[in-house]
């Protein structure tokens, strides 16, 4: 499950990184031309938003966003799997009350519109719950598969001790 959800976000990440070079071309030569699109700018700051949420996912995933692991590196590894299966729960909880936030805040602003492309706001702030239900799930991934080798002492939940080749050969 957790790799098939990896290809869905990598492609979709690919695919609104895309749109999003190719709006703001046309949206520059158009601009040129004495055609502005005034809805380009809108909309292309809403698919940047979900490329961000979707990008933390994928390095999330990786184990490859910045920690500070002074502290703890001379640990051993089973006390360090402790300590970030710690910080996982934490980070899920903190998750649950953003998403919940995140909805509450969606629903207030359906009526909304955005900018001038006429779509409703409630397209930008719905990033917030599905990202943060997106960032739950590949925790959650990383914690099964370090417990799941907790012995063989591969993978931690946010640490990434091997190179970073082994998580491209994984799609």
């Amino acid at each position: 499950m957790g790799r098939i959800l990896a290809r869905i976000e990598f492609a979709a990440g690919v695919g609104l990184l895309a749109v999003i070079v190719v709006l703001v071309f046309v949206a520059s030569v158009m601009r040129f031309f004495g055609h502005p699109l005034i809805w380009s700018v809108d909309l292309a700051q809403l698919l940047f938003i979900w490329l961000c949420f979707l990008g933390a996912t994928r390095a999330m995933r990786e184990r490859a966003h910045l920690g500070v692991d002074i502290l703890i590196r001379r640990a051993g590894h089973r006390n360090r799997l402790i300590v970030e299966t710690a910080l996982a729960a934490i980070f899920i909880a903190f998750m649950a009350v953003l998403a919940f936030e995140g909805y509450k805040l969606t629903m207030l602003n359906r009526e909304r519109l955005f900018g001038d492309s006429g779509l409703s706001y409630a397209y930008v702030t719905i990033a917030v719950p599905v990202g943060c239900i997106l960032l739950s799930l590949a925790i959650l991934t990383n914690l099964r598969d370090a417990w799941k080798n907790r012995a063989g002492g591969e993978k931690l939940v946010f640490t990434r001790l091997s190179a970073p080749d082994e998580a491209r050969e994984e799609l």
